[in-house]
């Protein structure tokens, strides 16, 4: 079996606070964010 994948659609705050949970709590997760702009969320 391949490696398991979380993917995310929509790379706005919820989305991409969604993406961060997921990496804390599975490091080893591949993670894909769908977002239909050209601009996602970014917080430092």
């Amino acid at each position: 079996m391949g490696k398991e994948r979380l993917v995310v659609i929509g790379g706005d705050a919820a989305g991409m606070s969604a993406a961060a949970q997921a990496r804390r709590l599975r490091p080893d997760l591949e993670i894909i964010v769908f977002e239909r702009s050209p601009h996602t969320s970014y917080a430092a």
